[in-house]
């Protein structure tokens, strides 16, 4: 083996080693090893966002996704162990029991270098035979990508969100027309077989020629119907394998879109993602058999031309007619299908506020102005939808008008022809037949036109998705920290929110230990909230750093920087599922012991327990039924699984009452001994959880020292205003005003 490749494979050891833990599957290990081999590191935070798995592990295709964002080439496929070589190693082998081993190299004698994360680190030689008989026959080969080609590609390593996608499944619509063909030229089997009925087997009693014929052209329309029921298939098909990829990528954007590039609201978000299904079904509907279609009308006039001579005429004019009419309608259903999509989001918008907010609606009384809302939205979504189905139905009537005429001119002209001996009856009524059959995809190319600006729009809005910033951009090397310190630091931290012209901070600085408590207080906008946000990186500051054991988190993988974090935001979020479902539900592969220990903790245990479901108890959606208390008190338990070295609490016992936040702090005061531990509160009793207070006053830090310095803040306020006691100042329920 090269020293190159030694060196390599030093660095693999250190990057697994750096997240040894007892949750990394034979498959992770495998994956670590291999991207440090190649020099294209991945991390296991990486891994593990691109995790599908319902069990929470990493299948193949979650594999490849990763390795094509860490600029890997990955295949997956059969082949025998007898048709490895070195050109293609690494290889990860799949062994029986879900376990998997890196091949290397081929060595003499029958024998393998490979790395199998169950036996430590290192490679060791393994006799061929031996893995023969684990082996699945499955591998996934694995290069680097050349970096050149990375650089020079534009749109990604995975190439763009849809057309990409659209272009893997080109054979599929290659199948497709080519099916296309087929049913066309068989299509002509009906027209040429009445035409030779009239003007050769009825004349001459041709019987024996009559069977003959009919036989002929039931094959016919038996290929017909069967090429036509495949072209679905294949369309199908393509539709499903480009709506599992398609829809992947888009949910996956959406996950790791920043926070700062999300416009609108929740419901006209909603709304955009809604419109996958519009652009999905264009795409994969009778629509695009239609469009597939149009090419062959070309086709159908030649062959009246053939048989019917001037009778082409008539066609060859009904189509720019049609045409005409179609492309003149399309500014105006282009307007009004966006107006309509604006009109939609309006709506959702409405719906999904109302959804989320019905018992604060009802408590306010706020029901005549949601309702008035939603009947606003409705009558300008009404509004434009008449007026598109107008303009759509306008362009259907005057197609099935020229169609119907059409027919009418072909027999009109015919009889003339037929009079003057150039045409005979058979071929009048084949034309009239073909006629019917060129003019048919332009029947729904009305509907078609519609229904592509439809999908216009919806591909613009999600193109625009596709395209906002997201945390996880392709080709962005991060720094593996599976574990840290716990040391936090702002350096000249401004920040402002997006559409807002005031900092929400500004030049803030400060720094917090290893293992130390600090409160964070102030009135309420001074921006606290807004410093626990840019800890857990949701947003970048707009100047200055946020750093992790003196690390940038911007250089920190996201998903290493939030599983070191475990945090209590101020708004409480709770899913639809099961109790223990919403503690893990950010963890890897959690322990029940671990999950038991947290709920304990946090108070959980309290009231699950007397449940007959306990743990498995089914919440609904935000947790409705529960109490403030108990919604926070399961938050509480998700930040404290997997004991996080860092904890970042934003009110945290705001909804609990006295009793049960006295028995929390008691729990967490010694939970939290060798842990960083930050809390954003306004309440006094909280502050026995720490040993330092920083105030922040308008974006700025008023003061920071240990929690003695609100007594002598309160003493010198009382002192300035000549009233009240300043012990009793120091005492109060609140430490806002600090």
């Amino acid at each position: 083996m090269s020293e190159s490749r030694v060196v390599r494979l030093d660095q693999g050891e250190q990057a697994t080693a750096s997240g040894g833990r007892d949750d990394v599957t034979p498959l992770e290990a495998c994956m670590l090893h291999v991207a440090s081999t190649l020099d294209r590191p991945i991390t296991l935070a990486a891994l593990q966002a691109a995790q599908s798995g319902a069990q929470g592990s990493l299948t193949v295709r979650d594999a490849i996704v990763a390795s094509e964002r860490s600029g890997i080439q990955a295949g997956f496929g059969k082949r025998r162990l007898k048709d490895f070589d070195n050109t293609l190693t690494p290889a990860i082998l799949l062994l029986d029991d879900n376990r998997a081993v890196v091949l290397y190299q081929k060595l003499p004698g029958n024998r393998l270098a490979v790395y199998d994360p169950d036996l430590g680190e290192g490679l060791g030689e393994v006799a061929l035979d031996t893995i023969e008989e684990i082996y699945t026959g499955y591998a996934l080969l694995m290069r680097a990508e050349h970096r050149d080609d990375i650089a020079a590609q534009s749109g990604g390593r995975q190439g763009h969100w849809f057309w990409s996608t659209l272009a893997q499944n080109r054979w599929a619509y290659t199948q497709v027309l080519l099916a296309a063909v087929l049913a066309n030229f068989l299509g002509l089997s009906t027209s040429l077989f009445i035409m030779v009925v009239y003007d050769r087997v009825l004349p001459n009693e041709a019987l024996e020629s009559l069977i003959a014929l009919t036989f002929g052209v039931g094959i016919a329309l038996f290929f017909d119907f069967l090429i036509k029921s495949l072209r679905a298939g294949f369309i199908d098909r393509a539709g499903q394998r480009a709506d599992m990829v398609m829809g992947r990528r888009i949910f996956d954007q959406l996950l790791d879109m920043q926070m700062r590039a999300r416009k609108g609201s929740t419901g006209a978000l909603a709304s955009t993602l809604r419109e996958f299904e519009t652009l999905r079904e264009f795409f994969t509907s009778a629509t695009l058999v239609a469009v597939v279609d149009l090419p062959f009308i070309v086709l159908f006039i030649g062959v009246i031309h053939l048989i019917g001579g001037p009778l082409a005429m008539v066609p060859a004019i009904a189509v720019p007619v049609v045409l005409i009419v179609g492309i003149a309608v399309q500014p105006v259903l282009s307007r009004l299908a966006e107006k309509s999509f604006a009109d939609g989001q309006s709506k959702q918008g409405v719906l999904v506020e109302t959804v989320a907010g019905l018992e604060t609606i009802k408590a306010a009384g706020a029901q005549r102005r949601m309702r008035a809302r939603w009947e606003e939205a409705i009558a300008r979504q009404s509004e434009h939808g008449l007026k598109s189905r107008a303009v759509t139905q306008f362009a259907i009537n005057a197609t099935a008008f020229t169609q119907q005429a059409a027919q009418v001119m072909i027999v009109f002209y015919g009889v003339f022809l037929i009079t003057a001996g150039e045409v005979s009856m058979g071929a009048l009524i084949a034309c009239v037949i073909l006629t019917g059959r060129t003019l048919a995809p332009l029947a729904q190319l009305a509907q078609t036109l519609t229904r592509f600006n439809q999908a216009r729009t919806s591909y613009r809005s999600l193109d625009a998705l596709m395209k906002a910033d997201s945390e996880r951009p392709e080709g962005k090397g991060w720094i593996s920290r599976p574990r840290l310190k716990g040391e936090i630091s702002f350096d000249n931290v401004s920040f402002a929110y997006p559409d807002q012209g005031i900092d929400a901070l500004s030049n803030m600085s400060f720094t917090i230990k290893p293992g130390e408590k600090v409160a964070i207080l102030g009135r309420i906008g001074s921006g606290k909230s807004t410093v626990a946000r840019l800890m857990l990186g949701l947003y970048e500051p707009r100047s200055g750093s946020v750093r992790m054991d003196g690390i940038d988190i911007r250089q920190i993988d996201p998903g290493d920087l939030r599983r070191n974090v475990g945090s209590v935001l101020q708004d409480v979020w709770l899913f639809t599922g099961t109790v223990r479902e919403n503690i893990a539900i950010g963890a890897m592969r959690p322990r029940d012991n671990d999950i038991l220990e947290a709920a304990h903790i946090a108070g959980v245990e309290d009231f699950v327990k007397r449940h007959p479901s306990g743990y498995d108890m089914m919440l609904a959606e935000r947790g409705e039924g529960l109490s403030g208390g108990q919604k926070q008190a399961i938050t509480l338990a998700r930040a404290l699984v997997g004991r996080p070295p860092v904890l970042l609490m934003d009110e945290p016992t705001s909804a609990m009452d006295v009793q049960n936040e006295a028995e929390v702090i008691a729990r967490l005061k010694t939970e939290m001994t060798d842990r960083t531990v930050v809390i954003v509160t306004h309440r006094t009793s909280l502050l026995e959880l720490v040993d330092r207070v920083i105030v922040v006053d308008q974006g700025k830090i008023a003061a920071d020292g240990p929690k003695s310095i609100l007594n002598r803040r309160a003493q010198a306020s009382a002192g300035a205003s000549g009233v009240g006691d300043s012990g009793e100042a120091g005492k109060g329920g609140r430490a806002d005003g600090a």
